[in-house]
């Protein structure tokens, strides 16, 4: 499925674990802050992570307050604070602000993480391959490596103009959410994101919902950096540590 949603009041659903996007198991959710607004986020019975995309915020939990800072996804990077259940997290934008919110059920008590450049892996993905069609800038934010008891992955991709990632097509049994957005101060800003055999046109603020099962691999066009957040939900008995099933008939460029 590839959506387009809107913003509503500053509220964009990505998607719901009930209705027609149940599937990808996760609530995801894009708030577009005024400076001076406070929010307060608690999903009963859920962990959750609050992505810092772009500008100015300060998360209040626990009885601690953290400053966060963000020119944008392109310039800076990232600072998310995860959370396990039933603690609160009230957000206040000191200028206008965007933020995406995950979350998803999860019984398990852990530790309150603030994760920044400090303690967030980043790599190159795909340099030198196929004369370097694919390449791409990769952020690990939360992964069953540093957070084993999470239900939730969460991380950036910078694919660079021009170029294919999430390459070669692909797919695994746990559901996937992407989130893409374009440096809006070039306009036009297009990519294509396919799934199956169908292509979607990728525009900012859209978003690619990929079920357990489903191939799927996008390209962004020259000029047109792009980003996203990508968003996975470990299965029960079966959690999602790099899994992946590449379609055989492009296996022969993993030789290359």
């Amino acid at each position: 499925m590839f959506i387009y949603p809107k913003f509503e009041d500053g509220i964009k659903v990505v998607t719901r674990m009930q209705g027609e996007t149940a599937s990808m198991l996760q609530n995801i959710t894009v708030y577009q802050m005024k400076k001076g607004e406070e929010l307060s986020l608690l999903d009963e019975g859920c962990e959750t992570a609050v992505l810092l995309l772009e500008g100015d915020i300060t998360y209040f939990y626990e009885d601690k307050e953290v400053r966060a800072k963000r020119r944008g996804v392109f310039i800076d990077p990232a600072t998310c604070l995860h959370v396990c259940k039933d603690t609160e997290i009230v957000v206040v934008a000191n200028a206008n602000s965007e933020i995406l919110v995950q979350s998803t059920n999860n019984e398990k008590e852990f530790e309150t993480v603030l994760y920044t450049k400090d303690n967030i892996r980043s790599f190159v993905s795909c340099d030198g391959k196929w004369e370097n069609t694919a390449v791409r800038d990769v952020v690990d934010i939360i992964t069953i490596k540093v957070a084993p008891y999470s239900n939730m992955v969460l991380g950036e991709v910078m694919a660079r103009q021009g170029r294919w990632w999430s390459y070669i097509p692909h797919h695994h049994p746990q559901p996937e959410v992407y989130y893409y957005k374009f440096d809006k101060s070039r306009e036009g800003g297009f990519g294509a994101c396919f799934i199956g055999e169908e292509a979607h046109t990728i525009k900012d603020g859209s978003a690619g919902l990929f079920e357990g099962g489903k191939n799927h691999a996008q390209v962004t066009a020259p000029g047109y950096p792009m980003y996203c957040a990508w968003m996975i939900r470990h299965l029960d008995g079966d959690i999602w540590d790099n899994t992946r099933t590449d379609d055989p008939r492009y296996s022969w460029l993993l030789k290359e």
